[in-house]
């Protein structure tokens, strides 16, 4: 049994699908790819495949992950291109590793979001994350399937501040760029949330939907604000021993002369 972890994107219009077409499109593509899956046992046996953490519906991410589990071992590398073949433009696996090590959701600590704000001044979002950063607590309210739910956005915030706004979408309201990093808890604070904090706090109101998208997740560097890689780890196991796959093509190859 081999595993292989892969992160991959959310970009462009399927930053609009949901977690559950994500998996359809994905499940669709590993049968189109003939990727050996190991499936689960009982009456509607199931490929192994574990989701972690996805992106809200209507965010970008340049950082999703999910892992395997394969009944013959593959080329880690090979595998990620076979199976971008397979899936639609936008949604693309970017890396992928053997898995040497345990507990791919435990990294999963905080993730790094941009979010874009068109039509806001940068010297009026200035203003607003300050006010935010200033604040021991700020509740929001969010409705949940068990209905409107208030919590603390600012203790998830480990970081909060204010970019150079870019020249690649051009406009006549300005344009204010953050870049959030924000740790996961119980409830979860989303992009959003923050987004609600801000007006609530400051009173910032974007007259357009923000852009948000998510940049890296990974373990929390605390004194930082910082986020390092999550498949890190597996990447120094393999380069401390062979990949599965090398060694299962060792073990074939027949002998030379004596």
């Amino acid at each position: 049994m081999q595993r292989i972890r892969l992160r991959y994107t959310k970009r462009g219009r399927l930053r609009f699908t949901s977690h559950r077409d994500f998996q359809r499109a994905f499940e669709r593509a590993l049968r189109r790819a003939e990727v050996p899956m190991a499936y689960s046992a009982g009456f509607t046996p199931h490929p192994k495949v574990s989701y972690a953490n996805a992106a809200p519906t209507g965010t970008g991410s340049e950082a999703e992950y999910l892992e395997i589990q394969l009944t013959e071992a593959r080329d880690p590398e090979k595998l990620r291109a076979v199976l971008n073949e397979s899936l639609p433009e936008g949604l693309d696996v970017i890396e992928s590793v053997e898995a040497r090590t345990s507990g791919l959701a435990d990294r999963l600590q905080a993730s790094v979001w941009e979010i874009r704000l068109d039509q806001v001044a940068p010297a009026d979002a200035e203003r607003a994350v300050a006010a935010f950063l200033e604040a021991d607590t700020v509740e929001v309210e969010r409705r949940t399937k068990n209905g409107l739910r208030t919590f603390d956005a600012r203790a998830a915030v480990a970081r909060l501040e204010t970019l150079p706004a870019r020249a690649d979408r051009p406009g006549d309201g300005g344009c204010a760029i953050l870049r959030l990093v924000v740790r996961h808890l119980t409830p979860a604070v989303r992009p959003d949330d923050v987004l609600s904090g801000l007006r609530a706090t400051a009173d910032l109101a974007p007259p357009v939907p923000a852009a948000v998208t998510r940049l890296a997740q990974g373990l929390l560097d605390e004194e930082s604000g910082t986020v390092t890689d999550p498949l890190a780890p597996d990447r120094e196991a393999a380069q401390a021993a062979p990949s599965t796959a090398a060694e299962l093509t060792a073990a074939m190859a027949p002998e030379g002369p004596a």
